[in-house]
């Protein structure tokens, strides 16, 4: 009774976390088609400014990948107001800090200012959409730059193509077959009048959000964002054909060789849906059961109990059209991957036949809660998270509601999930092993 009543109240403390980081927002669209969203926070003086385009990845062309990567960069390069390399020079000299980034799905670029700099960050985002300045030598320069970043990150990294070993593999005909950073031989080849184009085609207001959380007037906000962003053209409606996979009804196996390795991976890989579906938030709840933590089913059992592998782990990767599920392990000693895949399957099996603890089941409930409240903690979380609810789900509410489709998924629902899409006759199992002849794939 005593211990229930601990979990009841540990239950409420968390459920009253929760509410109180309930976001509020405004929104409001200009005639051009961009979307604007307002988040108050007065707790700091600090103000984020964040567009999401969205494109990515998946938006290319088979023979021209790595473009919303390289857009990323290009759109440094300056623009018709702000010169050549001076653009960090104007955001650091006025106290602030950017960045950007890009999936498969979409670019994300943002400024962290004072509060008292908001028109500067407005205009700066406003100047990236209406004037940029792509040339032939901002190309070249910024082509340099992606070509050392992916000898950085990726061909010299140890089990750095992983996920390009697993992408190529597992997707056939979308576009989810390629990385995010794409293949530099595609960036070689391209010309200017591919790079405008690609410009002109996804960098349009009616493809964007625009994000402002922070410390704000918002009335002053919505002038200034009317002022730069209102005379920006609305540019031709983006569409996007769907896709569709195969389903994978039959285990296949491939390889891949890595020069930087020296302990071979395994890894299953199985296809899961979108990341808008409710069986994706229950496959993250089986990912953290199953991985998340020293005291997980997998490292427990496979790490510290029988000491057969270096590192084990699962993880839900998901996307906006369709999602993989990753089990990866690092063999120790006299172990296989074979061995350790038999491990996996023991447990996977146990799970789709068994009911999880009730124990394993709160600590899967508090962290999620945990979670939520983590996620939403900072101005620029609420902010990323505003524009990928709004922009890659069309739901922008779900930044309060989300939690209430975790806290709603059953054990029967974990169970009945594994059931669904971790079978054996459903994966890719991947050797990811050391390259024989140091060339590799």
């Amino acid at each position: 009774m005593k211990k229930s009543l601990m979990a009841l109240g540990t239950a409420l403390m968390l459920g009253g976390t929760a509410t109180a980081q309930k976001v509020t927002f405004e929104e409001f669209d200009l005639d051009n088609g961009l979307h604007v969203v307002l988040h108050q926070d007065n707790s700091a003086p600090v103000v984020i400014t964040s567009v999401m385009y969205h494109v990515g990845a998946k938006d290319e062309q088979p023979n021209r990948t790595g473009f919303a990567h390289f857009f990323e960069h290009l759109l440094f390069e300056g623009t018709k107001n702000i010169g050549k390399g001076e653009w960090f020079k104007l955001v650091t000299a006025n106290g602030g800090n950017n960045n950007a980034n890009t999936t498969d799905d979409r670019t994300y670029y943002y400024e962290v200012f004072p509060s008292n700099n908001l028109e500067l960050a407005i205009w700066m985002e406003s100047e990236r959409l209406m004037h940029p300045v792509i040339d032939q030598k901002g190309v070249d320069t910024q082509n340099e730059v992606v070509k050392e970043e992916k000898r950085l990150r990726v061909d010299n990294q140890p089990y750095g193509n992983l996920i390009k070993a697993v992408k190529e593999n597992m997707f056939k005909v979308h576009p989810y077959k390629w990385t995010t950073i794409g293949e530099m031989e595609h960036l070689d080849a391209a010309t200017l009048e591919e790079f405008l184009a690609f410009n002109k085609k996804f960098y349009v207001p009616n493809n964007a959000v625009l994000v402002i959380a922070g410390q704000f007037d918002k009335a002053q906000a919505k002038e200034w964002v009317k002022k730069y962003f209102s005379p920006i053209p609305k540019g031709a409606p983006v569409t996007r054909q769907k896709v569709e996979e195969a389903p994978i009804t039959k285990e296949f196996k491939a390889t891949w060789q890595d020069p930087n390795i020296q302990i071979p991976m395994l890894v299953a890989s199985y296809r899961t849906p979108s990341m808008k579906t409710r069986d994706a938030r229950v496959l993250d709840m089986i990912s953290a059961y199953l991985s998340d933590g020293k005291s997980s089913k997998l490292y427990k059992k496979i790490v510290d109990d029988k000491k057969m592998a270096l590192q084990i782990g699962a993880f839900n990767y998901s996307q906006e059209d369709y999602g993989m599920y990753l089990i990866y392990g690092l063999p120790m000693g006299e172990n296989t991957t074979e061995s350790i895949l038999k491990e996996i399957d023991e447990e996977i099996v146990k799970m789709q036949n068994e009911l999880i603890s009730e124990k394993d089941f709160q600590k899967l409930q508090n962290k999620f809660e945990s979670n939520y409240v983590s996620n939403n903690a900072s101005v620029e979380g609420i902010a990323d998270n505003l524009a990928t609810y709004y922009m890659l789900y069309g739901d922008i509410n779900l930044i309060n509601t989300e939690i209430d489709i975790y806290r709603s998924i059953t054990r029967e629902e974990i169970r009945d999930i594994a059931k669904k899409y971790l079978n054996s006759n459903q994966r890719m199992i991947l050797d990811y092993v050391p390259a024989k002849d140091k060339a590799q794939n």
